[in-house]
């Protein structure tokens, strides 16, 4: 995929090509509550996979199997990750309206400031005077109880009042912000990534970056029945980097690392991905998502000014506040990206489906990087800690979805998948490496040699 050659393809069989490129473009499926939203931001975070097959040397094909299978020279055990799989890093995937970046860290200085102000106020007063508003307290319990119930019942109506139905899938979701807040700092953040990729970032010319173009283009070309998806003029912006990294922003700029394209194994890989993050800019979970923090931020400044009052010393009251900011983490925030990022994988299968990809590779994906992670050695955390699925889950997560996906490839009459199942052949290759893995161990030995084994995948 490198090289600065104007002229690529797509090998294979030549009738499945041209099926895919004419017949797709053609498929426009009428979908429901098409009223989308266009202008959000998700950031495919830094992953960085390398295999034994770089981007090094010119060529002027585009070398895919219309299968999604491995190439028979690809070898896992060469993969070399630098850090897990993260997406949406968490000061590009929500951003917000100037206003609400300034005042969100003044909102929660003026709640600790509130708060111990109330606990030095009542330590300094006297005994009788304590016991006399304990009293009146008791009196009043019940116009307390009524004053309490009124702010919740405010905080429920605005929830209610600002709940819209998502596009395509048609999930209830509070959204807060419109995209017209998004514009302005969708332009400044991209001056942000132009001025620090400048000089990285590949011409026109480059094969690499008509690859990228040929797919967003193909993507959005076959998706344009949604209206915003072809309302929006999507630019192509492809840098010279090897971490995994691929983004859209508002403003439909579309971001792609090389790294990205060195990760995935055939076009079908890389269509499913671009079409993940073209999900997220529809649903504008970006949006969603900011909603969210900013609804549950607002709602927490009431237990943070309690945990300062109530709190005997400051440090008990870090300590409070630590755990408070954990809870609101790991019962709400990450498990509800954990959400939007199941529901991109859905929206961008179909997208694909509906661009002819062979959807079946977008699992074998999920399970290299769980292979790859594996062969490193690297430590698995349990989900729950992560803002996203893990990769054995989002694998299985697309498993059920491709029967699905597979029966919108056939009402946008796409060519028929010949050949095996990528997913087969991604399996028989794992059997065959742990033969070879076997195979390679000596009865001394008592730990098994995983640096330079021999491996020769079976192909079709």
């Amino acid at each position: 995929l490198s090289g600065n050659t104007r002229n690529w393809f797509l090998t294979g069989s030549p009738d499945f090509y041209r099926n895919f490129i004419g017949k797709g473009l053609r498929c426009l499926l009428n979908v429901p509550n098409t009223e989308v939203y266009k202008n959000a931001h998700h950031s495919l975070g830094r992953f960085y996979f390398q295999s034994s097959w770089p981007l090094g040397e010119k060529i002027t094909s585009l070398q895919i199997s219309p299968v999604g299978q491995l190439p028979c020279h690809f070898s896992a055990w060469n993969i070399q990750i630098i850090r897990s799989f993260r997406t949406s890093p968490p000061f590009q995937a929500a951003p917000v309206p100037l206003f609400w970046i300034i005042v969100k860290p003044a909102q929660k200085l003026f709640a600790i400031i509130l708060g111990r102000s109330i606990r030095n106020w009542w330590k300094a007063l006297p005994p009788n005077k304590r016991e006399l508003l304990k009293e009146s307290a008791r009196k009043n319990k019940w116009k307390i109880l009524l004053g309490v119930s009124s702010l919740g019942v405010l905080f429920v109506v605005f929830y209610f009042t600002h709940l819209e139905e998502t596009p395509i899938t048609g999930r209830a979701r509070l959204l807060v912000f419109g995209k017209e807040h998004f514009r302005e700092l969708s332009q400044m953040e991209y001056d942000m990534w132009m001025e620090e990729f400048k000089s990285k970032m590949l011409p026109e010319t480059d094969a690499r970056y008509q690859v990228v173009e040929r797919v967003v283009g193909h993507l959005s070309e076959s998706n344009k029945d949604i209206p915003q998806v072809s309302a929006l003029k999507w630019a192509i912006h492809v840098v010279d980097e090897p971490g995994v990294n691929a983004f859209v922003l508002p403003n439909g700029q579309v971001f792609v690392f090389t790294g990205l394209l060195n990760a995935v194994s055939d076009i079908h890989q890389l269509s499913f991905i671009l079409g993940h993050e073209i999900a997220h800019a529809v649903l504008e979970h970006a949006a969603e998502k900011a909603s969210l923090v900013h609804f549950l931020d607002f709602l927490s400044l009431i237990f943070l000014t309690m945990i300062w009052a109530i709190c005997p010393r400051d440090s008990l009251a870090v300590v409070g506040q630590w755990i408070q900011s954990k809870l609101q983490e790991f019962m709400f925030d990450r498990p509800y990206s954990r959400t939007l990022e199941a529901e991109a994988d859905k929206v961008g299968l179909q997208f694909a489906a509906k661009a002819c990809v062979d959807v079946r590779a977008s699992s074998v994906f999920w399970q290299q990087m769980e292979l790859a992670e594996t062969i490193q050695g690297q430590p698995k955390l349990p989900e729950w800690l992560s803002t996203h699925p893990s990769h054995e889950n989002r694998a299985e997560h697309l498993d059920r979805l491709i029967p699905e996906a597979l029966k919108i490839r056939e009402r946008c009459n796409c060519p028929s998948l010949s050949g095996p199942d990528p997913r087969l052949i991604f399996k028989l290759s794992m059997q065959h490496l742990l033969e070879s893995s076997k195979d390679q161990e000596t009865p001394n030995s008592t730990k098994r040699d995983l640096s330079k084994p021999k491996l020769d995948f079976p192909h079709t």
